[in-house]
């Protein structure tokens, strides 16, 4: 499939008195706060200094009813379990959890579903063995909004359930003591956007203020919300949760936590990883200590990225940050050996000239713990919905991504009698099927993609913030654009266009020469830049370029030094519709929902 260059679509400049409200900011900053979406004055001044609030927690529905079953399980010694999900933002919300109702004298114990033998959600099995163990009260961390019967098998089992979840709910909501999920449509939760992770908080925040107010417990409770923040900020980050409002105070506070190293796990795979105090930022969650986590349960047993989070324990977390480093590398290669099987697979289907508006492979030899990653390489590449599963004998089990275009758990919606659960974001997704029903969800889909995208130019888009000369980027811009820090989901990088660019040198670097180096001047000041994965280029560029970018502090060997992180090139002069090196192959984040 070959596929036109990307756009570079620039967003619209706001009106020149605008600016003219905000004289004390730069410019470029104004526009990108505009952009974003910040423009009375207020908000600005709110979003600038970090601290945009937290919505009380009583305002999410059903918050009340959990707190005050929780109390009784609390003051009546009942068993609780915490049922989570095998994803970093699964896992800290159980760490969460569990810690606040010990904190409080709860009886609690995790229980994290092994993505290899059970998959994603709430099973029955799992529910029979606790209550079997005298558990009475389950509490669903980043899942169960979408099992309606599993909370009604649970109730047959006497189980009193909790439900908290962050994807989008059904039509009908589970028959639960609670349901308290910002995406369910009769919420009047000030925002949506909260991970699995931040629900989770929420609840602990109802219950240790209720508990400041009328102790459950006579004993003093040491536990203070704010200690929970890393965890939030680590999920949040992880799962792709958008880093504005609610979400950006929680992380912003969560990294400054993190950054004093003082949860055991965190510092020892901080230590593993190479990152120092002070060096981690949403960037480092999401490509480096996200897919770390994420690793326990793609390949292994997700109690490993659990055990991380929970041991007070030095020598046990260097352990355990050490086991989750070797399974992270062996992510990285079957990632690499099943995505070139996907790619034949899709290939195959395009040398017979089957025209797919949605890519649909499937095979015995997938592992259920990438397949959601491979998905998403997919999409980077063809740009088109894709779905990756892993056939087993009776029941198969895939992963699905897509494009703006297409919403994926929207497509899954109607094909809900084939599937035997599902659930999801409106761009990735993830279900259990019977493996005899395989075909007909393949056609299904497809049909449904064919039809939804049918007239449409699907081109991939980079949104950039302003086209701008290369020579008013200076270190005072970048100090800057530290305000709007952190950048992640929702408040990305800001890119900007600069034309005309010349190319002083080029030169490939990495491993089979993968990523391009290069010496790009304005005329005045030559400028360090790094185009990853972007190492075809090397040797092809004519003397002027223009370039998507932004601006980092690149540091090495203990020297600090600006360069542009080049995102796109093409030869100067050429419109957006000129062919240029394609695949660009992106490496996967991490907040997949498999």
């Amino acid at each position: 499939m070959v596929l036109d260059p990307k756009r570079w679509r620039v967003a619209p400049p706001a009106p020149p008195d605008h600016f003219a409200r905000f004289p004390h900011l730069h410019p470029t900053i104004v526009q990108l706060l505009h952009n974003r979406g910040i423009k009375d004055p207020n908000e600005v001044a709110t979003f600038l200094t970090g601290d945009e609030g937290e919505a009380n927690p009583f305002s999410l529905d059903d918050i009340g009813a959990a707190v005050t079953r929780l109390r009784r399980a609390l003051r009546a010694g009942e068993p609780i379990a915490v049922y989570g999900d095998f994803d970093a933002d699964g896992v800290t919300a159980t760490v969460l959890l569990v810690q606040t109702l010990r904190a409080l004298g709860g009886d609690v114990r995790p229980y994290i579903p092994r993505r290899l033998e059970e998959g994603y959600g709430l099973h029955e099995h799992a529910l029979t063995s606790l209550a079997h163990d005298g558990v009475r009260v389950v509490i669903t961390v980043d899942c169960g909004v979408r099992s309606l019967n599993e909370t009604d098998f649970a109730n047959e089992l006497g189980l009193d359930m909790i439900i908290t979840d962050h994807h989008s709910a059904g039509d009908r909501l589970p028959e639960a003591v609670a349901v308290i999920d910002p995406k369910h449509k009769v919420n009047r939760y000030s925002s949506n956007s909260l991970a699995g992770v931040g629900v989770a908080y929420k609840l602990a925040q109802a219950l240790l203020r209720t508990q400041r107010k009328v102790p459950v417990t006579p004993k003093s409770v040491r536990l203070e919300e704010e200690d929970l923040l890393d965890l939030v900020a680590l999920g949040t980050v992880a799962d792709l949760a958008p880093l504005l409002g609610e979400n950006r105070t929680l992380v912003r506070k969560g990294l400054a936590r993190i950054n004093r190293m003082e949860r055991p796990g965190i510092e020892a795979l901080c230590r593993r990883a190479r990152l120092k105090a002070g060096q981690v930022d949403a960037q480092a969650i999401g490509y480096v200590l996200g897919p770390r986590l994420n690793a326990a349960g793609r390949l292994a047993d997700a109690k490993l990225a659990y055990g991380l989070l929970e041991t007070p324990y030095r020598a046990e977390a260097e352990h355990l940050a050490e086991k989750l480093d070797q399974l992270n590398r062996e992510r990285q290669l079957r990632t690499a050996e099943a995505l070139a099987q996907a790619r034949e697979m899709v290939q195959a289907e395009l040398d017979e000239g089957k025209t797919q508006d949605l890519l649909f492979v499937a095979g015995p030899d997938f592992s259920p713990g990438v397949v959601g990653l491979v998905a998403n390489r997919l999409v980077d590449e063809f740009y088109r919905p894709a779905i990756v599963v892993k056939v087993d004998e009776e029941k198969s089990r895939g992963s699905a991504r897509s494009i703006r275009e297409f919403n994926i758990t929207h497509a899954l919606d109607t094909c809900a009698d084939l599937l035997v659960r599902y659930g999801g974001h409106t761009l990735a997704a993830g279900f259990t099927v019977h493996t005899h029903k395989l075909p007909q969800l393949k056609e299904r889909l497809q049909v449904l993609a064919e039809e939804t995208l049918a007239g449409q130019e699907l081109v991939p888009a980079i949104e950039t913030d302003a086209e701008i000369p290369l020579q008013e980027m200076d270190r005072h811009l970048w100090q800057e654009l530290q305000q709007l820090r952190p950048f992640g989901q929702g408040n990305p990088y800001p890119l900007f266009i600069s034309r005309h660019v010349r190319v002083q040198h080029q030169r490939p670097v990495g491993a089979d020469g993968q990523h391009l180096k290069l010496a790009l001047s304005d005329g005045h000041t030559t400028w360090d830049a790094i185009a990853f994965r972007q190492g075809e280029w090397a040797g092809k560029l004519g003397d002027r370029i223009d370039i998507v970018y932004h601006i980092e502090m690149n540091e090495w060997n203990g020297h600090r030094r600006l360069q542009l992180n080049v995102q796109d090139i093409q030869r100067t002069g050429l419109d957006d519709n000129v062919a240029r090196l394609w695949p660009k192959q992106a490496e996967p984040g991490s907040g997949e929902v498999d």
